[in-house]
């Protein structure tokens, strides 16, 4: 197996897209299919309602093929969560996620707000090494 190559040699031939419309949902629903088993089996439907109410939405395309997808909902001020980080597993392991992470906390609608949120269960580990902290406050949920 040929080891992985940097983002910096990868940048060149990845596109970075926050326009909503150049997202293809299909390939959206595979790679969380693949990558997200919490996210499998969402609709075409619901993926659509999703994204365009989410702001920013970040999408890395190598040629048309989706490598890499992250969103985040906010007030602008005060909250904002990240939603649905993932790297297709062909492209882990080469700076992607950290890009991908970075570029939605320096968002406009992101970069001055209070706090940050995100759930997670498998990758506390690399959250934590961008900043994010364990945070010991109740969490409540209301699933319907």
């Amino acid at each position: 197996m040929e080891p992985a190559k940097p983002l910096i040699a990868l940048l060149p031939t990845l596109r970075v897209s926050t326009c909503k419309a150049e997202l293809d949902l299909l390939q959206l629903q595979k790679l969380m299919e693949l990558t997200a088993p919490w996210a499998g089996g969402r609709a075409l439907e619901g993926l659509e309602q999703m994204v365009q109410a989410s702001d920013p939405v970040l999408h890395l395309w190598d040629g048309d093929f989706l490598v890499a997808f992250g969103r985040a909902t906010s007030d602008s001020v005060y909250r904002a969560v990240l939603w649905d980080v993932m790297v297709h597993p062909r492209y882990q392991g080469k700076g992607i996620g950290r890009f991908l992470v970075t570029t939605l906390l320096d968002h406009p609608q992101l970069r001055g707000v209070e706090k940050i949120y995100l759930f997670t269960t498998h990758q506390q580990g690399f959250y934590e090494r961008l900043g994010f902290q364990k945070n010991s406050s109740t969490a409540l949920v209301l699933v319907r």
